[in-house]
């Protein structure tokens, strides 16, 4: 199962058996409304902070994919996910509800796939029948800790990006039908040395081109293997860097065949400058359209990459610099063999 220095392939090929995802109001006036569960209408949810409206996102979302999938919770062995916020307490609070086995993750952005990883690992080697996995952000929370409170009104620049509030997760099993994971290389830690905040693609964009590089190595495989390559939430910016990096690096990738979950949430007209970010972002593109996609046929063998970057208010205020990381999972399903 293990190949090269930091993949694994997965024989038993884990099924994602359903997801759940739920947006709020930018998210529903975006372009890919349709493709979710759910869309909240205001971003108090009916609570009286957003870190509480935060931890409701996630609930919601593990109850629509435990619904969709016919179970009961108490068939669902563990909870693996993060968020952004001070000690991921939405969701350890939301896990707290769920009443589930819970491993608490922080990748950053990137937790949407970490997450996915360590899953199919576990459903692969017989650790788990059923278990959740997912991420999930809230604009106006994660912007009030890692930037200013939106009331502040803050210019930013135009690499800045717009933080997703949603949640997306994917509820996996050993048997089933539906898309399956078939592989993941897991991250390492990149730093170029950049400090701006409101860069976050730039900061980025380096690390997901180290994955990518790894995985294709490390299986053998040419960029053309995939009928798509996703990154997580590099935006304009950080994509345009990292597809100018890859190229550079002699892995000719597509422009058609290489997306950012980033770049294609909302719509033109939309004030996200360089496009959007947050453990929400590939988390509810991923596990909403993307998967949609799939099931229609129109994609067999996908790569997502999805990225975080690993600073805190504690590190900028000490002038570190922005480490980041990339996971890469490989997701394929062929919808013409699940036919009876």
């Amino acid at each position: 199962m293990h190949t090269g220095y930091r993949t694994w392939v997965f024989d038993q090929k884990p099924v994602i058996v359903s997801t759940g995802t739920v947006g709020g109001p930018f998210e529903a006036n975006g372009l890919l409304a349709d493709d979710f569960d759910l869309l909240h209408s205001d971003l108090w949810i009916n609570q009286d902070t957003y870190e509480k409206a935060h931890k409701v996102l996630l609930e919601d979302a593990c109850t629509k994919a435990i619904e969709k999938a016919g179970l009961q919770k108490e068939q669902i062995q563990f909870f693996l996910g993060g968020d952004l916020i001070n000690q991921m307490t939405p969701t350890s609070f939301a896990c707290r509800t769920l009443g589930t086995p819970y491993l608490g993750l922080f990748g950053a952005c990137s937790t949407s796939m970490e997450g996915l990883a360590l899953g199919a690992y576990l459903v692969n080697t017989n650790g788990a029948n059923y278990l959740l996995t997912g991420a999930s952000s809230h604009n106006a929370a994660v912007e009030k800790q890692f930037r200013y409170p939106t009331e502040y009104g803050g210019q930013k620049p135009p690499t800045a990006q717009w933080t997703v509030t949603g949640a997306g997760v994917a509820l996996l099993g050993k048997t089933g039908t539906g898309p399956k994971v078939t592989s993941a290389t897991i991250g390492r830690v990149i730093d170029m040395g950049l400090t701006d905040p409101f860069n976050m693609g730039g900061a980025m964009a380096p690390a997901a081109v180290d994955t990518i590089e790894a995985h294709l190595r490390e299986r053998n495989l040419e960029p053309s293997h995939y009928d798509l390559i996703v990154t997580g939430d590099l935006g304009q910016i950080g994509h345009d860097v990292s597809l100018e990096l890859l190229n550079n690096h002699g892995i000719e990738i597509k422009k058609e065949q290489y997306m950012d979950c980033g770049s294609m949430i909302y719509r033109d007209g939309q004030p996200v400058l360089s496009g959007a970010s947050g453990p929400g972002c590939s988390a509810t593109v991923v596990y909403g359209h993307l998967l949609n996609r799939m099931k229609k046929g129109e994609i067999k063998k996908m790569l997502v990459v999805a990225t975080g970057a690993l600073l805190s208010p504690l590190s900028f205020q000490q002038n570190e610099t922005i480490p980041a990381i990339a996971h890469a999972v490989s997701i394929e399903y062929d919808c013409d063999e699940e036919q009876p």
